[in-house]
């Protein structure tokens, strides 16, 4: 086995074992924290780890993952998503979707960016798992008052899209944010020690995003 079919192998691999996190975190209470009306969810923290070390490729195939696991949690298991499915199916496939390939994909970018820099790790790690986070919620709820915002549901939460979005985003992603940020970064410097080696920002990268993308 060469240096290239050793390399793509690990990272289907790792795609793997990532996407099969993501499942389990979607439809068991891993996935999420619930404390009264505040839940947040992890599930983007396996994206994001996935799109430091694969690449934004892999970020990307990982959000796809992550969106595919909330369009199916419409289907009864969540309430919210099922009012949504009912309005318009598409564009649930869309909001479920589309924002989470774009977080996956720019964390990769951000953080290859900065590992280019020669800045230290962790800062990559802590910057890339903050805009993973932050993105997450600002395309979700953007695209959600996009494409929703206009029906009587979303109405109820707000004339207007900033209402809708404070009330439907309230403490949960002042609290989400700073939560996946802590927990990406001590995960990917701990797997950066267990590997003994960081992220490839450069060809080696580049080879691992050209895998992870067929």
């Amino acid at each position: 086995m060469n240096e290239q079919t050793r390399s793509r192998t690990l990272r289907m691999i790792q795609l793997a074992i990532l996407s099969a996190i993501i499942i389990l975190m979607a439809f068991t209470p891993l996935g999420f924290l619930r404390y009264g009306s505040l839940e947040i969810t992890f599930s983007t923290l396996p994206v994001i780890i996935g799109a430091i070390f694969i690449g934004p490729a892999g970020g990307a195939f990982l959000g796809g993952v992550f969106g595919l696991t909330s369009f199916a949690q419409a289907f009864g298991l969540n309430p919210f998503g099922a009012a949504l499915l009912a309005i318009n199916p598409f564009y649930l496939f869309v909001l479920t979707m589309v924002p989470r390939i774009l977080t996956g994909w720019l964390a990769g970018l951000i953080c290859r960016a900065l590992l280019r820099t020669k800045r230290p790790s962790w800062l990559a790690y802590m910057v890339s798992s903050l805009s993973g986070a932050l993105l997450n919620s600002i395309f979700f709820l953007g695209a959600l008052v996009l494409l929703f915002g206009q029906t009587d549901l979303l109405q109820s939460f707000g004339s207007t899209g900033l209402a809708i979005i404070v009330a439907l985003a309230g403490i949960n992603v002042l609290v989400e944010v700073p939560v996946i940020t802590l927990a990406g970064t001590a995960v990917a410097k701990a797997l950066e020690k267990s590997m003994g080696k960081k992220p490839l920002p450069s060809e080696s990268s580049d080879s691992a995003d050209r895998t992870a993308g067929g």
